[in-house]
């Protein structure tokens, strides 16, 4: 909830107008419960959507996930499509893509932005390339030149893409 690329999406999106929502998964921090690194940090994530959906009603949803949190961002937007709930769009930030098995699938509608620092240290950036070129979905790949996983020193171009690729296409 504190990690600065997540601060950083966050923070962009609150900018742009967008009702914004940081937490942790069960288990991290002082939350409560176990993380088990897969369906129950989804479980999480859709219950504080649901939430901040009763205080927001009209607003249009974007899902941010950066790492773990981009496969449960992407796992999400699947659930709520099986809900009949739109997904504006989708961004996810060196995603671990290789958790996305059924039944955790990534949505068929909405844009969908994927950003991957080439020099990634934690996630295979080849593994995102390769995934994102099999999908049958329309999508967008940035890839960020000498930066590695937790964007040192490229955090605001970090912001510029995401302010380019996800809130440029709205307008």
């Amino acid at each position: 909830m504190l990690n600065k690329v997540v601060s950083t999406m966050q923070r962009t999106a609150r900018d742009q107008g967008l009702a914004t929502l940081r937490f942790n998964y069960r288990g991290t921090g002082k939350s409560a419960g176990v993380h088990d690194m897969e369906s129950g940090e989804v479980d999480d994530a859709e219950a504080m959507l649901d939430w901040l959906r009763q205080r927001h009603p009209n607003k249009p949803i974007y899902l941010f996930g950066f790492s773990f949190g981009g496969f449960v961002a992407a796992s999400l937007s699947g659930r709520l499509q099986q809900r009949g709930i739109k997904v504006t769009h989708l961004c996810i930030v060196a995603p671990a893509v290789t958790r996305l098995e059924p039944p955790h699938v990534i949505s068929s509608d909405g844009l969908l932005t994927v950003i991957q620092p080439q020099d990634d240290e934690v996630i295979e950036p080849e593994q995102v390339y390769q995934w994102a070129e099999k999908l049958s979905r329309s999508h967008q790949l940035y890839k960020v030149p000498h930066s590695g996983h937790f964007f040192h020193g490229k955090l605001v171009e970090l912001k510029e893409i995401i302010l380019q690729q996800v809130f440029a296409a709205q307008l």
